[in-house]
């Protein structure tokens, strides 16, 4: 199967989720995630249609960007060191890890432009996930009043690896209603419009949800 061929399913896969929600399949952007593949691999995914990119590594996105360049939106959806913010932070155009002060703090001095932002929350509870608490979200979210070059467009999470649907959705779910406090604090800079959540393995569930972002690797390259 060619990337084009699995970008195909994976299009169709959405649309039925969309069906299943009454949704409609133009809100939802999926994000190919390039981790583990070349960059062959990636610009295949681009010529067939991906309009986005996501890295974890910033070696990893600047190899990639150097080939790619600017066509395509650029994520960095990985868990991101403060040290290792001047090496992206303007190679970017979404931040899916914010997740502490200290990172905003630097995101902030070192950006030369608004970073649009997705704040990580563990809505799992797992200890060997990355993200905040959902009750430090809005008290979190507050705390960046001071911060003009950051604008939380959105929340992000990781559902738990696990075949149970009912927690997966639990986990999504929360996410969607912090995503509505969030909103409800109208903050001119916390928009907080969007959903990142889902992979390949359960992406349909997470659009069921509420999901506006997906994170697609896998299923994208295998």
């Amino acid at each position: 199967m060619t990337v084009k061929d699995n970008l195909n399913t994976i299009q169709q896969r959405i649309e039925h989720a969309c069906s299943k929600a009454n949704r409609n399949p133009g809100e939802i952007k999926l994000i190919a995630v390039t981790k583990y593949v070349t960059v062959e691999q990636a610009n295949e995914a681009l010529q067939a249609g991906v309009l986005h990119i996501g890295e974890n590594r910033d070696e990893g996105l600047l190899q990639k960007k150097k080939h790619l360049g600017e066509e395509p939106k650029w994520h960095f959806i990985g868990s991101l060191q403060t040290r290792k913010v001047k090496n992206i932070i303007n190679e970017v155009d979404y931040i899916h890890s914010l997740d502490r002060i200290s990172l905003a703090e630097e995101l902030n001095k070192r950006a030369n432009h608004s970073v649009k932002c997705f704040v990580q929350v563990n809505t799992s509870g797992e200890e060997s996930k990355h993200g905040m608490s959902p009750d430090h979200v809005v008290p979190f979210i507050k705390e960046l009043a001071p911060y003009q070059n950051i604008h939380v467009v959105g929340l992000m999470t990781m559902a738990p690896n696990t075949d149970d649907e009912t927690v997966i959705r639990e986990c999504f779910a929360r996410l969607r209603d912090l995503k509505k406090d969030v909103q409800a604090l109208k903050l001119q800079y916390a928009s907080c419009e969007e959903l990142s959540m889902g992979m390949s393995n359960d992406f349909e569930l997470a659009i069921e949800e509420g999901a506006t972002f997906i994170r697609v690797g896998t299923s994208l390259f295998e």
